[in-house]
């Protein structure tokens, strides 16, 4: 049933709501290294060290037929001394659930048509476990549901990788403050997008950028973006490192610093 026949790296890696992709974007791409007769499986452990907080994620995804993805994540959001500022104490931890879904359309990732991208459609639940507080933050719901569309295809010949995705969400900070405000109760369109380039078969280097909502009063929302490298160093594990800028988080801007994530694929 695991037969591992991708190519190393083409299964992308884990995104911080546990989807295959890069760090930030979610891809088109079907998590695991099963091909289209096969299950595939992956896991990983994310780590985000940010001047005033900390950001922890793991999770599992399933990757079926290379068809169909089933995905879970769990966030931890570490507040450190800036809860006690906010009245919340000392290292409280925001907590989130988010359970996936994505299926692949059309297209190839790596074969079929030079110039069809794979394109795969996403759905992300999202559930606080922190629902009294992000309402007195000014959240209108602690849970709430993201749509995803994606385009990926990486051109082999020029070792390029290219990533569109449309996101439709409400989220605040990723939904780890949960969703909608004043600023904005329905959700909008946000985009994100990916660049990559493959230095050898097993190292790849790239940026990612991706826009988001600004619904809560407390603070503004900026754009997130990164510049990342991901290092395959067996067939089955892969560590990403990144310099990672989220912009202004809870009133405290400037929140930049190093993201690291071991996954496991099978």
């Amino acid at each position: 049933m695991l037969d591992g026949g991708k190519l190393v790296l083409t299964n992308g890696v884990s995104t911080i709501e546990g989807a295959s992709g890069g760090g930030l974007a979610t891809w088109a791409t079907i998590a695991g290294m099963g091909t289209d007769r096969a299950i595939g499986v992956s896991g990983h452990v994310t780590a985000i060290a940010l001047p005033d907080y900390g950001w922890q994620s793991h999770g599992i995804a399933i990757g079926i037929l290379d068809r169909v993805e089933l995905s879970y994540a769990r966030q931890n959001f570490d507040t450190r001394k800036v809860g006690a500022a906010l009245g919340l104490g000392e290292g409280f931890r925001f907590n989130q659930d988010i359970f996936g879904a994505k299926v692949r359309l059309v297209g190839d990732v790596v074969y079929g048509s030079p110039v069809l991208p794979q394109i795969s459609l996403g759905i992300q639940h999202k559930r606080s476990l922190d629902s009294a507080i992000v309402r007195a933050v000014g959240a209108g719901s602690a849970h709430g549901t993201d749509f995803t569309a994606s385009a990926t295809k990486l051109f082999l010949s020029k070792s390029v990788l290219v990533n569109a995705t449309a996101r439709l969400t409400h989220a605040n900070q990723f939904g780890l403050l949960g969703f909608g405000g004043v600023q904005g109760t329905t959700r909008s369109v946000q985009f994100e997008g990916s660049l990559a380039y493959m230095l050898s078969p097993r190292l790849v280097v790239g940026a990612e950028y991706r826009t988001r909502p600004s619904n809560l009063a407390i603070a503004r929302e900026d754009d997130a973006h990164d510049v990342f490298v991901a290092w395959a160093f067996t067939r089955n594990a892969t560590v990403t490192a990144a310099y990672a800028d989220v912009g202004y988080v809870a009133t405290f801007d400037g929140q930049r610093g190093a993201l690291v994530s071991l996954q496991l694929a099978f």
